[in-house]
């Protein structure tokens, strides 16, 4: 009889310091750090003529299955959200231009707008729901794709609102104000020929 009273006291201080161990766990921060392991510079012309702000929310789920049917207890859900800015514009260095001094037109060949990048900001981040089950652990090549199909949600929405309409027109208005520079516009007109 005293041998059990001794073994459930052993017991019940083994569970308490468990559950110490664990609460202690769950209160620290995991540990990080970073360093730079390459870099580079690189020349670039990019003329950014348009930006575009977007809110992407991303929902991440994840379960264990057992032939086909959802194991109680084991769904893991992140659903978040980011603000994406898109900028858009052209490779300087591809636009050239030419005057006929005959006919005072000065003609401008634009290449294809494009995307020239594309940032989430890291410090708009909402999270509307965190659940993870220790059975199912969301991994972070998960959330690499997540962020990445976010980004191309962004893009896709933005170009079908105007992103690159308003990167030409504003692209203009640009370099009417720079030839205005060096030509009076009163007497040459420009035409602007894209690609």
């Amino acid at each position: 009889m005293k041998n059990v009273k001794i073994l459930n006291r052993v017991i019940a201080i083994m569970v308490l310091a468990v559950a110490l161990v664990l609460a202690i766990g769950h209160v620290q921060d995991p540990q990080s750090s970073q360093k730079t392991t390459k870099l580079g510079f690189e020349d670039i012309g990019e003329l950014a003529t348009q930006e575009a702000d977007a809110t992407e929310i991303n929902v991440t789920k994840d379960e264990q299955t057992l032939f086909g049917v959802s194991v109680p207890f084991t769904q893991s859900t992140y659903i978040y959200s980011y603000d994406v800015k898109i900028k858009a514009g052209y490779d300087f260095s591809k636009i050239t231009w030419s005057v006929d001094e005959n006919q005072k037109k000065i003609t401008v060949h634009l290449p294809k707008v494009k995307i020239l990048s594309t940032e989430i900001d890291t410090d708009s981040l909402k999270v509307y729901e965190e659940s993870e089950s220790v059975f199912t652990p969301i991994k972070i090549s998960q959330n690499n794709k997540a962020l990445k199909e976010m980004k191309k949600n962004a893009q896709k929405d933005a170009i079908a609102n105007g992103l690159y309409k308003n990167a030409r027109s504003n692209a203009k208005k640009i370099l009417r104000g720079y030839f205005s520079n060096g030509f009076d516009l009163d007497e040459y007109t420009i035409e602007f020929k894209e690609a």
